[in-house]
This record gives structure tokens, sequence and C-alpha cells, in this order.
């Protein structure tokens, strides 16, 4: 997050507990002639199972939100408030948030290139601090948390039933046997 994003998540985050939620993140993007403010929540984790984040409760934290930042006024000129639940692919804006999701495929965005890439999508493999270690193509790279621009995790659309499954390679999953899609020589039928 930059410092903008980080200080108005702070000043935010009790007003969005109070309702029962948690600031998962924000995303500030400065423009001209008005900047976008975009608070991320969720359900606390305990109750992650039990429930989810609903238009309702954007529009709670949004009115709430609104008027402690008219008050407070951290953000100067015209600002578009967006309050968004996490959705499945999920932004990731901390260590903590990295580690809870261990083993999923991550697509992260960095701030300064590290092994020649600015971009990396890859499986959390462990946090340690401030250190994420991803397995990329086969390959352990570590990233400083602070270097991470963006980072979203990366849907398993054939798990939640909306796509064919997809065969990683070297992918051995004990338990889930690869599925072969239909390559370049998949023939269909023909219309009469």
């Amino acid at each position: 997050m930059t410092d903008k994003a980080t200080q108005i998540s702070a000043l935010l985050a009790p007003t969005v507990e109070a309702l029962g939620l948690q600031l998962l993140g924000i995303e500030y993007l400065p423009a001209p002639g008005g900047s976008v403010v975009r608070l991320y929540i969720d359900v606390p984790e305990a109750e992650a199972d039990a429930r989810h984040v609903g238009i309702e409760e954007c529009e709670a934290v949004s009115r709430e939100v609104s008027a402690q930042l008219d008050v407070e006024d951290p953000i100067q000129g015209n600002y578009t408030l967006e309050v968004s639940s996490p959705g499945v692919d999920r932004p990731l804006f901390d260590a903590a948030q990295f580690a809870r999701f261990t083993g999923e495929r991550a697509k992260v965005g960095l701030k300064l290139p590290q092994d020649g890439r600015r971009r990396l999508t890859g499986t959390i493999v462990s946090v340690d601090g401030g250190t994420i270690v991803f397995d990329v193509d086969g390959q352990p790279i570590e990233v400083s948390v602070d270097n991470i621009d963006k980072a979203r995790l990366v849907p398993d659309w054939a798990a939640l039933g909306y796509g064919p499954a997809r065969e990683l390679p070297g992918d051995a999953r004990p338990g889930k046997p690869g599925r072969k899609a239909a390559g370049k020589g998949a023939t269909k039928p023909k219309r009469k």
C-alpha cells in the first residue's frame, strides 16, 4: 500500500471493525479530476465459513466511512469512495494475509524488479516475518512484502465449477489426477 493508503487504512479500520467487519486494505488511486479510494472489507476470519460480505455490509461501511472522511478530511480534492468484498481474486495486502492463503496461487506485481522480473505468478509456499516465498515454475523466489505493489489470489476456476480442470506442468497433487484438455488436434462435430 502507498503511504496515503496506509494513513487512510489506519484512520478507517476502527470504524469498519465497529461494524463487525475487517478492513483488508485500501487502494488509493490519485488521478487528475478526482481520486479513487477503494476499500476491501471482509468478515472476520473466524466467521468466514458462516457468512460472507454482501451489498448490505458494503452500503453500511460506505455510509459510516464517508461520514468519517467528511469530518477527518484526509484526502485533498475530489474522490470516489468504493467499498468492495474481496471476491474470488482476493487482493492480498500484508504478510498475515499471504500466510492465511499458503498453498494458493497468487499473481504479484513488484515495486522494484527482482530476479529480472516485475511480475510473478506462483504458489505461496511460506511466510517468515516480512518475507514471502513463492514457487514459480518449480523455483523458490523470496520476496519482501515491502517490495509488493499489488497481489491477488489466482482463482481456481475448475474448483469453483466455472472452467475445465487445468493440468499444471509437474502437477502431482495427491488425490487430484490431472485431466487432459482437448488440444490443437481436437475436432468438433460439424454442423450440417
